[in-house]
């Protein structure tokens, strides 16, 4: 994962520009086309789901409000945030908002914990090769190594660099500054996802229960069985984290299509300098909250795009590789060994696992 946003955020700093527009100058358009096909119902689905869950467990916080209420609260938040402040007020919201995962990592020290049956099946995993195993390996890691994330990463870079402008930094401080940044997020992610792993594993599914339809009943169900500080733990974590990943869903489309029709762009301009980057923007927090009132399953929307998501990842990422080592793109900042080894390793575990779904899907 670090090595893929690397490459992403290398692109951004020594390109200028995002990954959406790289794509457009050196590949054909029709790729780009495809990805933004992919892309647009995945980011959506990801949206509402993100939405319909703050608003459940809002709801249960304070129940005389209705959930419906707190969805519109949270969408029309989130909206008048990304519209009114730059890219710096926001960047600094959102580094904040990551405090909200450090929860999700005490929850699993309020029970009891067999600490040597999770250390040894940290390392040593059990594989089934039948068609449920596969799809929830594919959402795994099409959830962590995420195509939106690579869009993301190279714009931010790209964004960053326009606002160093007239700094004493060159290119290969900015790389330094850019890796260390990438290579902390990405271990700190992880670590928040393996702790909410196991606080699946250790606390429900060892209480039997196994089938979760509403984000809403994983917090109700850690009540009785971890005490009532867990269960309002994870319902703020659950606030936390969408308020933390929808700007990030929202503003990722609103790059890509504004880089493929070449609108202006920018968390810092106003909405009449770049009309076609904030109704996109406002547009898929809106399709996404209207996606909460057709009875969609959060769990489900989370889990199909999380697939949608690892299934196209390969294709991007075997790009991203080609781009990175890239002489007449990359200049002398291509990528190194390392950065290769662990970025074709993703491209082989993802392929894998997509190809292994796509098996026991259809026979």
């Amino acid at each position: 994962m670090a090595a893929i946003q690397g490459m992403c955020g290398r692109i951004g700093l020594v390109t200028n520009e995002g990954l959406a527009g790289t794509l457009k100058r050196y590949y054909p358009k029709g790729f780009l086309y495809i990805m933004l096909l992919f892309s647009f119902p995945a980011i959506t689905f990801n949206i509402g789901a993100d939405i319909q869950g703050m608003g459940a467990v809002s709801n249960m916080l304070i129940p005389s409000v209705p959930v419906w209420a707190f969805c519109v609260f949270f969408t029309a938040l989130l909206l008048f945030v990304t519209i009114k402040y730059s890219f710096e007020k926001i960047a600094f919201i959102l580094k904040w908002l990551c405090l909200s995962l450090l929860l999700y990592i005490m929850i699993p020290f309020l029970v009891s914990t067999d600490i040597v049956s999770v250390i040894k099946s940290t390392f040593i995993p059990t594989l089934h090769f039948d068609r449920d195993f596969f799809a929830i390996l594919v959402a795994i890691l099409g959830t962590t190594i995420s195509p939106y994330l690579f869009f993301w990463q190279a714009t931010m870079e790209a964004e960053a660099i326009s606002h160093k402008t007239g700094t004493s930094k060159t290119v290969k401080h900015l790389l330094s500054d850019m890796r260390l940044d990438i290579n902390a997020g990405m271990l700190f992610s992880n670590l928040v996802m393996f702790f909410i792993i196991l606080t699946s594993g250790e606390v429900l599914y060892k209480a039997g229960i196994t089938q979760i339809d509403t984000v809403d009943q994983a917090a109700k169900a850690l009540e009785p069985i971890a005490g009532e500080l867990s269960y309002h733990f994870f319902a703020i974590g659950v606030i936390g984290t969408g308020l933390l990943a929808i700007p990030v869903f929202a503003s990722s489309l609103a790059y890509i299509l504004a880089e493929t029709f070449d609108w202006h762009q920018g968390l810092d301009k106003k909405f009449f300098e770049a009309r076609g980057f904030y109704i996109t923007l406002s547009a898929s927090l809106l399709i996404g909250l209207g996606l909460d009132f057709i009875g969609l399953s959060p769990i489900k929307a989370l889990l199909y795009t999380a697939i949608l998501y690892g299934i196209t990842a390969p294709v991007l990422i075997a790009v991203i590789l080609h781009i990175g080592n890239n002489t007449s793109i990359m200049g002398e900042h291509t990528n190194s060994r390392l950065s290769n080894v662990l970025g074709f390793l993703a491209l082989i575990v993802m392929t894998f696992a997509a190809a292994g779904l796509l098996y026991f899907q259809f026979t």
